[in-house]
């Protein structure tokens, strides 16, 4: 890409999430950084702050508030949480997406276009 850019070619953000597979949030990111603070904060890694684990939460919250002394009792536990779910239709929210897919993945397959 730096090569591409010497010779005055101009790239997208689009492009560039295609080529490096990172976020357009991410390209934004850095741009900002390189253009308030120059190339060597762009390409700095800086350390992220630490992140509460989000299923741990929600576990706790539903289920480690208590010890489950048998295997039996568990498999109770796990049968009525099912019951729950599947008697409320809760659905699985999936955030990898054929359009996500088939763009991180247009590189490795030919186009049929073509």
């Amino acid at each position: 890409m730096l090569a591409d850019a010497a010779r005055g070619d101009v790239r997208t953000d689009d492009d560039i999430v295609t080529a490096l597979g990172a976020s357009l949030k991410t390209i934004a990111r850095v741009r900002r950084r390189f253009v308030v603070e120059g190339v060597d904060a762009a390409i700095d890694h800086r350390p992220q702050p630490q992140r509460p684990d989000k299923i741990k939460i929600k576990m706790n919250r539903q289920c480690l508030d208590r010890r489950l002394d048998s295997p039996s009792l568990m498999a109770e536990e796990v049968a009525a949480w099912e019951d729950d779910r599947n008697s409320r239709k809760r659905r699985i929210h999936w955030t990898f997406t054929l359009a996500v897919a088939r763009q991180k993945l247009r590189k490795l397959y030919l186009s049929i276009e073509a």
